[in-house]
């Protein structure tokens, strides 16, 4: 897997690749531990998957999906340091264990074949931030939140 990066691309103007395995996965909230050093796949960059790297912090409320959280600090700074994800979307990079590895196997199936030989950053808009510092999946996002 490339070294995840902060940089991010814009969303994209058309409609995202559809993403059938994150909202559908199992992880509960003790599945990742504060200082965990996580990855948010959002897309795609040389033929590996690409996302944000993260490190856990604490544990928070996630409001738009209504479960526990975490709250997650970007160490390298950007327009927002902290964020609150669901464990759904996160990806553990500080220990390979097998759910995560199940899961980034399958998103690698999934997502590479859609785009083979792409050098270029394929962001597939799976992901917005709240108002209030939420990162919010777009099958998990409901009006009003």
């Amino acid at each position: 897997m490339i070294p995840p990066s902060r940089t991010s691309a814009p969303t994209p103007a058309f409609a995202p690749t559809p993403d059938p395995l994150t909202p559908a996965r199992d992880i509960t909230h003790a599945h990742f531990q504060a200082g965990d050093q996580v990855v948010v796949l959002k897309g795609a960059a040389g033929g590996e998957p690409w996302g944000d790297a993260m490190r856990v912090v604490a544990p928070s409320w996630h409001t738009p999906t209504d479960e526990d959280g975490w709250r997650l600090r970007d160490a390298t700074g950007g327009a927002q340091t902290y964020i609150t994800a669901h464990p759904r979307y996160l990806v553990h990079l500080s220990r390979r264990c097998p759910d995560c590895l199940i899961y980034l196997r399958a998103m690698e199936d999934h997502l590479l074949p859609k785009y083979p030989g792409r050098d270029a950053l394929v962001d597939c808009g799976w992901y917005t931030t709240t108002a209030v510092g939420q990162l919010v999946h777009v099958s998990d996002a409901r009006g009003g939140r």
